[in-house]
C-alpha cells in the first residue's frame, strides 16, 4: 500500500492533509462540545468566542511542549519548530494550552457552570476528538507511524522507510475505547454516588494508561523513560491520588457528579 499523500494543491494552494484533518477535527470537537452543555441545559454561546483562542493556544501549548522535548533536534534545526504540518504536537501541551483558555472563557461568559462540572461534561469530547483526530492527524502526516516492522498489518508512510507499525489507527481505537468507558462511567457514577470531577478524573487516568503502553510498545527511544512516558505515569498516579480522597467524599445526586444544575432545570441524563 502506497503512503497517503501528506499535500495537495487546489490551485496555487498547497494544502496539508495534516492540517485539514485537523481542523475537521477541531470542528467536531466544537461541535460535540456545544451539544454536550446545551444538553446540561447551559449555554454554548461561549463557545463561539472561545473556539478560535483555544485552537491557537492548544496547538501553540502542544508544539511547544514537543519541541522541549525534541530540543536536541530542533537546536540545528530552528525553523522546522513552525513545521507542525510534519507532525509534532505533544497531547498534554495541548491539554496545558487549551484548558486554561477555555476555563477563561468559561468563566467570564458562563460565570455559573463551575470547573469542576465543566470538566466531566468535556472529558468525553476530549477523548472522542482525539480518537477522531488520531485517524484525521497523525495517520496523515509526514513521517508517521510507529516503529519499523514486517507484520501483515505494517503501512507506508511518506518520509519513511519500509512499513511502520500503525500507531495513530491504534490510537484511534484505543481513544474511542476510552470514550465508550468513560460515558459508561458518566452514567452510573450518579449511582454510586460518586463526586464532581470522577468523570474527569477518571478520563484522564485512563488515558494515561493507554499513553504509556503506546509509547513503550511502539513510539518510544529508548523504550523506558522516554518523557511522554513520564508524564503519563505522573499522571495516572495524581489521578488514582485524586480518586481515592474523592471516593470518601461521596454522597449526594447525580448533581454531586455533574454539579448543580442551571436553576428551576432538572438535570439530564448523560448522552
Amino acid at each position: 500500500m502506497e503512503p497517503i499523500p501528506v499535500a495537495f494543491h487546489v490551485g496555487p494552494l498547497v494544502l496539508h492533509t495534516y492540517g485539514f484533518g485537523l481542523g475537521i477535527t477541531f470542528w467536531f470537537a466544537y461541535w460535540y462540545m456545544g451539544r454536550r452543555f446545551q444538553h446540561f441545559g447551559y449555554s454554548s454561546r461561549w463557545l463561539e468566542r472561545a473556539f478560535i483562542p483555544i485552537i491557537v493556544m492548544s496547538v501553540v501549548g502542544a508544539r511547544v511542549v514537543h519541541v522541549v522535548a525534541n530540543i536536541s533536534y530542533y537546536i540545528p534545526h530552528p525553523l522546522l519548530v513552525f513545521a507542525i504540518w510534519q507532525g509534532g504536537l505533544s497531547s498534554y501541551g495541548g491539554l496545558a494550552g487549551g484548558i486554561p483558555t477555555a476555563l477563561y472563557y468559561l468563566h467570564k461568559h458562563n460565570p455559573e457552570v463551575s470547573f469542576k462540572r465543566a470538566f466531566d461534561i468535556a472529558t468525553p469530547v476530549l477523548l472522542a476528538a482525539w480518537s477522531m483526530g488520531r485517524l484525521l492527524g497523525p495517520q496523515l502526516m509526514y513521517a508517521g507511524g510507529g516503529r519499523p516492522t514486517t507484520a501483515w498489518y505494517g503501512m507506508k508512510y511518506a518520509g519513511e522507510t519500509g512499513y511502520r507499525i500503525p500507531v495513530p489507527i491504534f490510537q484511534s481505537i484505543e481513544d474511542f475505547t476510552c470514550f465508550l468507558i468513560v460515558l459508561w462511567l458518566a452514567k452510573r457514577y450518579p449511582r454510586w454516588k460518586m463526586p464532581a470531577l470522577s468523570v474527569a478524573i477518571s478520563g484522564l487516568g485512563i488515558w494515561s494508561i493507554e499513553r504509556f503502553f503506546d509509547e513503550y510498545l511502539w513510539l518510544a527511544v529508548p523504550r523506558v523513560w522516554d518523557a511522554v512516558e513520564v508524564f503519563a505515569l505522573i499522571l495516572l498516579a495524581s489521578c488514582s491520588v485524586a480518586m481515592v480522597i474523592l471516593t470518601r467524599k461521596r454522597g449526594g445526586s447525580l448533581e454531586t457528579v455533574l454539579g448543580p444544575a442551571p436553576r428551576n432545570q432538572a438535570v439530564k441524563a448523560d448522552a
